[in-house]
C-alpha cells in the first residue's frame, strides 16, 4: 500500500514537471519563433516572455513537485542532498518531455511563418527551438558558450537558493516566489543572453531541439560552424547549477539564522543550505 501511494504520488510530481515545463516552452519557444519568423517584437519581448513562462510554468507545478522545470535545478538540489537521487532521472526525462511536447505545438502552429521565413529550414530559424553560440551570428566558440552556460546558471541556481530559503525572512513571500525567479529569469535574459542565448536548462534546449531535428531542421545537433553543440546547453547548466547552488551555502546559507516553522512554496525549499 505505501509502494502504492509513493508510486501515484511520484506520477503526480511527474506529471506536474511535465506540465510546468510545457508551459514554459509554450511561452519561451513561442516568443521566439513570433520575433524571428513572423518580425512581431524583439529581444525584450523575448527576455519576458520566457520571464513569464518560468513564472507560470513554476505556480503550475510548485505545489505538486517543487517547480524545478530545470534538470539542472533538480540535479543541483540531489548533489547537496536536497532532492531524492532516485528522483533525477524521472524529473529530468518529464521536463524534457514537457519541453518536446510545447515545441511540438509552436512548430506546427508557426509552421506557415517559419516556412515563409526559411524554406529550407537551416540555421536561419533553428534557433527558434535551440540555442547557438553568439545566437548564430556573433564570434563567440563552443567552449565561450559552455562558460556562459555554467556562469548564466550558476547565478540562477545561486538567486533561486535564496528566494527559496525558508530561513531567509528578506525573500518574497511564499506565493510571490514565482515571480521573483521569472523576473530574475528576464534579468538573465536581458545581461546574459549574448554568448549563448541564455538556455540555463537543458530540458529547454535538448526536448525542442528534438522537436526540430524530427520536422526538418536536419542540422539541429550542430552549431553554425558544423560543430556538435547539443551538449554544451545540457552540460554548462549542470555544472553551473551545482556550482550557484555551492556558492550559496558557502557565503549565505551556513549563516542564515533557524527557520521558524512556517510552511513554505516552492516545495524543493533549502531549509538545509
Amino acid at each position: 500500500m505505501t509502494e502504492r501511494l509513493r508510486a501515484k504520488g511520484l506520477l503526480g510530481e511527474l506529471l506536474a514537471e511535465f506540465a510546468g515545463t510545457m508551459i514554459l516552452i509554450l511561452f519561451g519557444v513561442g516568443v521566439v519563433a513570433q520575433v524571428v519568423a513572423g518580425k512581431l517584437g524583439d529581444h525584450d519581448s523575448i527576455a519576458w516572455a520566457w520571464g513569464l513562462g518560468v513564472v507560470l510554468g513554476v505556480y503550475v507545478s510548485a505545489a505538486i513537485s517543487g517547480g524545478h522545470i530545470n534538470p539542472a535545478v533538480t540535479f543541483a538540489l540531489a548533489v547537496f542532498g536536497d532532492f531524492p537521487w532516485r528522483k533525477v532521472l524521472p524529473y529530468s526525462l518529464a521536463q524534457t518531455a514537457g519541453a518536446f511536447v510545447a515545441a511540438l505545438l509552436v512548430r506546427w502552429n508557426y509552421s506557415e511563418v517559419l516556412a515563409a521565413a526559411d524554406p529550407g529550414h537551416t540555421i536561419k530559424t533553428q534557433g527558434v527551438f535551440s540555442t547557438l553560440p553568439g545566437n548564430g551570428t556573433l564570434p563567440v566558440g563552443d567552449l565561450g558558450a559552455l562558460r556562459d552556460q555554467i556562469i548564466g546558471t550558476a547565478i540562477l541556481l545561486f538567486m533561486v537558493a535564496a528566494l527559496t530559503d525558508a530561513r531567509n525572512k528578506a525573500a518574497a513571500a511564499a506565493n510571490m516566489v514565482p515571480v521573483v525567479i521569472g523576473l530574475l529569469v528576464v534579468g538573465i535574459g536581458m545581461a546574459w543572453g549574448t554568448d549563448a542565448g541564455y538556455a540555463i536548462n537543458p530540458a529547454r534546449d535538448f526536448g525542442p531541439r528534438l522537436a526540430s531535428f524530427i520536422t526538418g531542421y536536419s542540422t539541429a545537433w550542430l552549431d553554425q560552424n558544423g560543430d556538435p553543440y547539443f551538449w554544451v546547453p545540457i552540460v554548462g547548466p549542470l555544472v553551473g547549477g551545482v556550482i550557484g547552488l555551492g556558492l550559496y551555502k558557502l557565503l549565505v546559507g551556513r549563516f542564515m539564522p533557524p527557520a521558524e516553522p512556517v510552511a513554505t512554496t516552492p516545495k524543493a525549499h533549502l531549509e538545509n543550505a
